[in-house]
């Protein structure tokens, strides 16, 4: 099986809901149970063996590269990428770091916390053989995520669209985004010109069915309302 080479972690929103705790820093270096979460989502990349992490910053930035350095402390190497005053998007933050990723390589929104099994999401990933797949969680509440409809087939399930925050009753289900996602270099076709992921480059490789689900089972924690990060400080298990 291919090991994935490297991890993209996304750390460049400004987290205003966040406020006051992101008017001194990125809102993924908002502490839980002692450490920012990005630190955690450093730690689930080295649990399993990804140690080439490149980071995306933006909105106090400096902060997240004085707090990791190199990574060499953490036991992992720390290359940033981005470096702007204003986000430009997902799909546009992928493609300014093509440099540092080679080969398969797995994408973080930097404000989650979860303890996803990267092992074997890539195990799957490598058994469909398409260009990307997408961590989903089920939530029994939809209305404020994208949701999306899937398709069985023998293999797996293939994405066939996403609805963005629909009423309940309008859900094509309760599998919602969890911002992991496993891409082959093939990815970078679809991202020169793309600002969203889930707008510009999702639809096309659903059109395509190169687009793949993993259904993680296990935490996840959004944190970026006070009310979903004082959730996550109160039930984050940490990773074992």
């Amino acid at each position: 099986m291919q090991k994935m080479d490297s991890a993209l972690l996304l750390a460049g929103g400004l987290g205003t809901r966040l406020r006051p705790i992101t008017n001194d820093i990125p809102k993924v270096m908002a502490p839980v149970q002692g450490k920012p979460i990005l630190e955690y989502n450093i730690a689930l990349c080295k649990k399993h063996g990804i140690k080439n992490i490149v980071i995306v910053i933006g909105h106090k930035g400096e902060k997240i590269m004085d707090y990791f350095g190199n990574g060499e402390k953490f036991g992992v190497k720390i290359n940033y990428a981005g470096i702007e005053t204003e986000s430009k998007g997902t799909a546009h933050a992928i493609f300014i770091s093509r440099e540092l990723l080679k080969d398969r390589f797995v994408v973080f929104n930097g404000d989650n916390l979860s303890d996803i099994d990267l092992t074997l999401m890539n195990e799957f990933h490598e058994n469909e053989k398409r260009i990307a797949t997408l961590a989903l969680v089920e939530m029994p509440d939809v209305e404020n995520w994208g949701v999306a409809k899937v398709y069985a087939q023998l293999s797996g399930s293939s994405i066939m669209y996403f609805v963005e925050k629909p009423k309940h009753e309008e859900a094509p289900s309760n599998l919602i985004n969890a911002g992991v996602y496993i891409f082959e270099q093939k990815i970078f076709d679809y991202l020169e010109n793309a600002i969203s992921l889930e707008h510009d480059v999702f639809p096309k490789l659903a059109a395509e069915q190169q687009l793949i689900c993993y259904i993680h089972k296990g935490q996840w924690f959004p944190t970026d309302t006070m009310e979903k990060y004082t959730k996550a400080q109160r039930e984050w298990k940490g990773l074992k």
